[in-house]
């Protein structure tokens, strides 16, 4: 199964693990947000850190999101390097 269409399944379930974080306005980027995703593909999150999310909820977060979706998820709070930038030309909302 490709991670868009695992995402569209758990949209919601997806959404509520979300909103017991810290954080804000989650969006996906990457393939999944391009249409260019295949099985295999990971999943690319981007959210606004409300000032207490710590590392550990990150890797916790992520942990949640790929046992629920069967496949790889990145939860980033920011992005700095110009390859990701580029990447989230493409953000979308989840």
């Amino acid at each position: 199964m490709r991670p868009s269409e695992a995402l569209a399944i758990h949209r919601d379930e997806v959404l509520a693990i979300i909103a017991r974080y810290p954080v804000t306005n989650p969006r996906v980027f990457g393939s999944v947000a391009r249409g260019e995703d295949v099985e295999g593909s990971d999943i690319d999150i981007l959210v606004e850190n409300q000032g207490r999310l710590t590392f550990f909820d990150i890797f916790e977060l992520e942990e949640r999101l790929c046992d629920l979706l069967g496949v790889p998820v990145e939860v980033f709070t920011k992005l700095n390097d110009p390859a990701a930038r580029t990447a989230a030309s493409n953000v979308r909302p989840l």
